[in-house]
């Protein structure tokens, strides 16, 4: 397989200003096939305005955005959903009250065979069972398929949030700050998880997260944004706590800071 088809997808020269706010200044971000893609910044740095573009909840005002070579116009996001580009966000977008099936195909539900599919009815068994799969694929555990989300800890409905994500997102997995308020424990699982979606379903995977021990843990490729900028690109070889820090709070300021890591 050849390096351009490994780049799932490419933004060049992202811009997004909201009225005399700059919040996307010519940002790049190349993403790769069955690798996690870091996304640092403190607050207001531009994290979320570039993932809500990405997936097509904002419209940039100038840029480009390929996926596998091709420009795309993401319009919606349905039409992310139909580029195969799935986004779970730090809220966490469950319903408690379902078990794990209906969580697992919330809008895509499975239909019974015969008569009663065409009349509507819903196949709970068979939803169920293949999101039990989905969650032994990932190397997840859930206590049972037909408890509801509420009864599950928050790192297990983390872990069906990122699960249902990575089962429909063909291409392009988001993840905004996925191990947020969670335990030790339970954070570990997720980070697991993250990993196993790229590498299991050789997703391009874009991990958001404050949390600079979990990035270089995780991380294949790290961007830092700076007050609308990319002021760091690097790989995790290349990269240290004191490094993104820096990054982070703006103190690399001259190109000779960054030389060697774009």
């Amino acid at each position: 397989m050849t390096e351009q088809h490994d780049d799932v997808l490419v933004a060049t020269g992202i811009t997004k200003s909201f009225a005399h706010v700059r919040a996307l200044r010519g940002v790049d971000l190349t993403l790769r096939r069955g690798k996690v893609h870091a996304l640092v910044g403190d607050n207001g740095a531009g994290k979320s305005t570039l993932i809500k573009i990405l997936s097509g909840a904002l419209q940039p005002d100038s840029g480009e955005i390929l996926m596998e070579g091709e420009p795309v116009d993401i319009a919606s996001p349905e039409t992310a959903q139909h580029l195969g580009i799935e986004t779970v966000y730090q809220d966490l977008a469950v319903a408690e009250a379902l078990d794990l099936g209906e969580n697992i195909f919330l809008g895509r539900e499975l239909l019974r065979r015969g008569l009663l599919g065409h009349f509507g009815f819903v196949d709970r068994p068979a939803m169920r069972e293949r999101g039990m799969e989905q969650m032994q694929r990932l190397g997840t555990k859930v206590p049972s398929p037909s408890l509801p989300l509420e009864s599950m800890s928050g790192g297990q409905k983390q872990a069906v949030a990122v699960a249902r994500a990575a089962m429909w997102g063909g291409r392009v997995l988001i993840l905004d700050e996925p191990a947020a308020a969670l335990g030790v424990r339970q954070t570990a699982q997720v980070l697991n998880l993250v990993r196993r979606s790229a590498e299991e379903s050789n997703q391009a995977v874009v991990f958001i997260s404050h949390n600079v021990p979990q990035i270089l843990e995780i991380a294949d490729d790290i961007t830092v944004l700076h007050q609308g900028r990319v002021c760091l690109r690097c790989a995790k070889a290349d990269a240290s706590v004191d490094l993104l820090v820096r990054a982070m709070s703006g103190a690399l300021d001259s190109p000779a800071d960054r030389e060697g890591t774009e």
